[in-house]
């Protein structure tokens, strides 16, 4: 089973709010966290955190990324009735956020509850409630204020550009299923973590290569990762999820291994290496097609990064929504990424 210390740091993670745009206090939780460890990181001006780790080869270098940044919204509008009309960050249809738990985080750092929900909601009152379309016009937050105008919202200090966070929920089941929103990608993040600390623990043995770890903070809206890459690196390998649907092969208990995503194809070579080295140590994997998605590989690419791409993760079932998946892939998905790391770089 994966490490109980990745399970912590998902369980943390997902507990601190991280909507693309406002990532500062979980980039901050994570720089202070390494520093700790005895790592020194340094932020871009995106607001990503980049840790390097010396290997014995300084010439041929690796990038390795996870994204921190979740889904989340913004304050579209305030309503008459003081309620609030939302826009969507990231990816994803407003039917997968019905019902959930919010938080706005208003400008000045006050915070306040709410409920995501459709205005005609109540089944009692409105004939529609069950066909009206889901969409920005129909969903709204109720606030858990006493609020009866926009007046009184706004002298609550919630305004338009307010960002929203969705509630985690995040469970660990005794079956050992991990369920939660942002598990993309706070998984993945973890794991890096993860392997960071082991590193730092353990002082005899270095990577064979020189490799920068990629805290990035702007995947979901699409160009994460895509910038800082010192011209020494050859690979960079994305650490995301595993979309799992029908006609995939990706489930919850391998890691998967993207062969082609909605940017293209990735490295042949590359997943190659990927996918031996779970052969060598026989490490549970899937070999799959994501066909409605891009990662920070495919962002950096796209930049003109002249490197070798790959990407790989644990399989996360409704992914953009309330998400899951299950210790063996987070641990299959972990030792692949630690077998790749103390592996020789092919040309």
């Amino acid at each position: 089973m994966s490490s109980n210390k990745t399970m912590e740091w998902i369980k943390h993670l997902t507990s601190i709010p991280s909507p693309t745009g406002n990532t500062s206090e979980i980039i901050k939780e994570i720089q202070d966290r390494l520093l700790v460890m005895g790592y020194e990181g340094h932020k871009d001006n995106k607001g990503g955190l980049m840790v390097t780790v010396r290997g014995e080869d300084h010439q041929q270098q690796r990038f390795v990324t996870a994204h921190v940044d979740t889904l989340g919204a913004m304050v579209r509008a305030v309503k008459p009735d003081g309620r609030l009309k939302i826009d969507l960050i990231g990816g994803f249809r407003y039917n997968a956020i019905e019902g959930e738990y919010c938080t706005i985080h208003t400008s000045s750092g006050k915070t306040y509850t709410g409920t995501i929900l459709m205005h005609q909601t109540s089944v009692h009152v409105y004939k529609d409630a069950g066909t009206a379309e889901r969409n920005q016009e129909n969903m709204e937050i109720r606030i858990d204020e006493k609020v009866l105008s926009k007046e009184d919202t706004r002298e609550l200090g919630i305004a338009v550009g307010d960002f929203i966070s969705f509630d985690p929920r995040t469970e660990v089941t005794e079956s050992g299923f991990v369920k939660s929103r942002h598990l993309d990608d706070k998984v993945s993040v973890a794991i890096l973590l993860s392997i960071l600390e082991k590193l730092s623990e353990n002082k005899t043995s270095s990577l064979p290569c020189t490799t920068h770890f990629f805290i990035s903070t702007n995947e979901e809206i699409g160009y994460g990762g895509n910038s800082n890459i010192s011209e020494k690196v050859v690979d960079y390998l994305a650490v995301d999820m595993g979309a799992i649907g029908d006609d995939q092969q990706t489930d919850e208990y391998s890691v998967s291994i993207c062969a082609k995503d909605g940017s293209g194809p990735y490295h042949y070579q590359l997943r190659r290496q990927l996918t031996q080295l779970c052969e060598d140590y026989a490490i549970p994997y899937q070999l799959d097609i994501y066909p409605y998605y891009g990662s920070d590989a495919s962002a950096a690419m796209k930049a003109g990064a002249d490197v070798r791409h790959a990407l790989v993760g644990a399989g996360i079932d409704a992914s953009h929504a309330y998400e899951r998946t299950h210790k063996e892939s987070i641990e299959a998905t972990e030792q692949l990424i630690e077998k790749y790391l103390f592996s020789s770089m092919q040309g």
